[in-house]
């Protein structure tokens, strides 16, 4: 059969550089369960807007991760939560926050997601949370995760994510003063300056934000860490525990 429009070929491929972001959306077929994740890095020396950038999709994709919201609860009403670190700053982005995840199939599965033409969140469905951002001509960002929706451990029947990626995101883009404002950086040390911290208006996310990160982190170690080990996977498991450090 002939090669798809989108297929990479001599005429249409370039060598990647160290001087620019990678946006790299993969996936896979498998006998229990579909794959799609979105991770964009950068080889060399980001610049302040596109570490910004990166940032604040990150934080927007952690938002919405971590949410715990009522049952039935359709998902348009808490899209915005993937928005809101960029609208802070007059930024976003023109496509949906997430969609189905289906079993063999097109991977897109209606009728699970975010837009309003979506059934609400119940236990049991798999979405995607791709949160992005795109300069035209110069870079785009996204972010993208597979969930799982789960119950909450709440009093009453609430719901939340449970994020089954586990792929790190990239450090060398991530600008840990918005994530971690001065007055947070005690949070870590304990005391009055960590409670008053916790509990300041809008610190006590970017407290939450690291603790999100640092605890992913730790998941993804305990689940991929054995495996590498197992199939003697030096490398890789350098990296990943290089790339997993709190």
């Amino acid at each position: 059969t002939p090669p798809s429009s989108r297929s990479p070929s001599n005429g249409s491929s370039r060598t990647l550089s160290t001087r620019e972001m990678y946006l790299f959306d993969t996936g896979g077929q498998y006998l229990d369960g579909t794959t799609d994740i979105t991770r964009t890095v950068h080889w060399g020396e980001p610049t302040r807007l596109q570490k910004e950038a990166y940032t604040r999709v990150l934080m927007g994709n952690i938002d919405l991760s971590r949410l715990v919201f009522p049952a039935s609860t359709a998902g348009r009403t808490v899209e915005s939560f993937a928005r809101r670190a960029l609208w802070d700053v007059g930024l976003n982005y023109g496509h949906g926050t997430g969609h189905g995840i289906g079993n063999f199939l097109s991977v897109h599965e209606w009728p699970v997601g975010f837009q309003s033409n979506n059934v609400p969140l119940e236990a049991g469905m798999f979405t995607s949370i791709e949160p992005g951002y795109y300069q035209d001509g110069e870079f785009g960002i996204r972010i993208e995760d597979v969930a799982l929706v789960v119950e909450a451990q709440t009093e009453k029947p609430f719901l939340t994510f449970e994020v089954v990626s586990l792929v790190p995101y990239d450090r060398n883009l991530i600008d840990l003063s918005l994530l971690s404002p001065e007055q947070v950086q005690g949070c870590a040390q304990g005391g009055e300056q960590s409670r008053d911290a916790r509990s300041a208006p809008g610190l006590r996310g970017a407290w939450l934000q690291i603790h999100y990160l640092n605890s992913y982190y730790e998941r993804i170690r305990a689940h991929l860490g054995p495996e590498l080990r197992r199939q003697r996977l030096e490398e890789a498991q350098a990296w990943l525990q290089e790339s997993t450090e709190p």
